[in-house]
C-alpha cells in the first residue's frame, strides 16, 4: 500500500467553509500521539500557525485565517505520515511539522524515505538537503559535508555508521576530530588517550548514547567496535571494513584533510564534516575545509553536501542567529 493511501486512510479532511476546517484521526494511538499529552501539541501548533483549535473525539477543528488553516491541515498531515512510519510523534517534529508546511504529495512523501532505524528511536530526513545526505552517506564511500551548526551532519553520520555497525556490515566506526580548542584554553587534560580526546568529540557521545544507549556503546568502545581517534594518530593507517568521521573539520588543515581521506581501504567509508564559519584555528587561513572541498568537487565518487540555514533543525532561534551573523559578516565586506 502506498504512503498516500494509508494517509487517505488515517485522517480525512473536510474543510467547512473559508475560514474552517476538520479533520478526523481513525487511528486512536495515532491520534493521541499527535495530540499529545494534555492536548500540548495541538496547542503548541494553534501557537505556531496562530489559529484556533479545537478537540473532541477523533475530531481537530481548526478556525483561522485561510493560509493559516491551511498550514495546520499541512502541519497534520506530516504528523500523519511520521507516525505511519517511526510510531512515535516527537517533540521536534510539531516544529517541523509548520516549518516544512508542505502537501503530503507523492514527491513529499519521499523525503520520509531516507529512514535510519536504531534501537531507541528512528530518525528520518528533517529537509530535502538532509534527505540527500543520508541517502549520500548510505551510498558514497567519501562524503564531504558543510554548513552550520544544528543542520544534522554529525548526527546522521553516526546515526549511519552506527547502524551499519549494528548490521555488521563494517567492523568499526572510528570518530575523529583535531584537538583544537574553540576559544578557550582547556589546558593539560590528564588520562589516557580516550579520556583527553573525550572533552572535544563529546556531540559524537550525545548523539550515540542518544541513539543507540550508553551502556551498548560503552561496551563497544571497550571493545574497539568504537574507536576514538585525534585526528594526528590517524596518520599512517589504512582503514577496512569501517566507516570513519572527521568532525569538526574547519580546524583541519588541507594536508590532515588530506591525510585522512587517503586512509580509506577496502569496505570503509569516510565521512568529514566541518563548519567554515567557525573556525578556531589561531590562522584561520590554515583552515583546509573550503580548499579540500574545490580540490576535490570534480571527482564523482566523493559526494559533497552543502547546508544552509535552511537546514538547521535545532530551535527555530539557531537559524535566526546564524543569518544574523552571515549578514553582519556581509555587512563588514561592504
Amino acid at each position: 500500500m502506498s504512503e498516500i493511501s494509508k494517509l487517505t486512510q488515517n485522517l480525512i479532511t473536510k474543510k467547512i467553509d473559508k475560514e474552517t476546517i476538520n479533520l478526523q484521526v481513525i487511528n486512536n494511538e495515532m491520534l493521541q500521539s499527535i495530540v499529545g499529552q494534555f492536548d500540548q501539541n495541538l496547542k503548541d501548533l494553534a501557537k505556531l500557525t496562530n489559529t484556533k483549535v479545537f478537540f473532541r473525539g477523533n475530531s481537530i477543528t481548526c478556525k483561522g485565517k485561510e493560509n493559516k488553516i491551511k498550514a495546520f491541515s499541512e502541519a497534520i498531515k506530516f504528523l500523519v505520515n511520521k507516525y505511519l512510519l517511526t510510531n512515535i510523534i516527537e517533540k521536534e517534529d510539531i516544529l517541523l511539522s509548520v516549518k516544512k508546511n508542505v502537501d503530503q504529495t507523492e514527491s513529499n512523501v519521499k523525503s520520509f524515505k531516507q529512514l535510519i532505524k536504531t534501537p531507541r528511536k528512528s530518525v528520518i530526513a528533517r529537509s530535502e538537503k538532509q534527505s540527500e545526505y543520508i541517502k549520500a552517506l548510505k551510498e558514497n564511500h567519501i562524503v564531504m559535508s558543510l554548513g552550520p551548526a544544528g543542520t544534522g551532519k554529525s548526527f546522521l553520520a553516526v546515526s549511519v555508521a552506527v547502524t551499519l555497525l549494528m548490521e555488521k556490515k563494517i567492523e568499526r566506526v572510528i570518530l575523529s576530530r583535531p584537538a583544537v580548542e574553540a576559544g578557550e584554553k582547556l589546558g593539560f587534560l590528564p588520562g589516557d588517550m580516550k579520556e583527553k580526546v573525550d572533552p572535544y568529540l563529546r556531540p559524537l557521545y550525545d548523539a550515540l548514547y542518544e541513539l543507540f544507549g550508553a551502556e551498548k556503546i560503552d561496551k563497544k568502545i571497550e571493545n574497539g567496535e568504537i574507536e576514538i581517534a585525534p585526528l594526528a594518530f590517524m596518520r599512517g593507517r589504512t582503514l577496512k571494513n569501517s566507516f570513519a568521521i572527521l568532525d569538526e573539520a574547519q580546524n583541519a588543515t588541507e594536508t590532515q584533510i588530506k591525510m585522512f581521506l587517503t586512509r580509506i581501504g577496502e569496505n570503509s567509508k569516510l565521512v568529514v564534516n566541518g563548519d567554515p564559519s567557525q573556525i578556531d584555528l589561531i590562522n584561520k587561513s590554515q583552515s583546509g575545509l573550503i580548499k579540500s572541498k574545490n580540490i576535490l568537487k570534480h571527482l564523482k565518487e566523493i559526494k559533497i553536501i552543502e547546508f544552509d540555514h535552511n537546514d538547521v533543525v535545532r530551535h527555530p532561534l539557531v537559524s535566526k542567529i546564524i543569518r544574523a551573523y552571515q549578514k553582519k559578516s556581509t555587512d563588514d565586506k561592504i
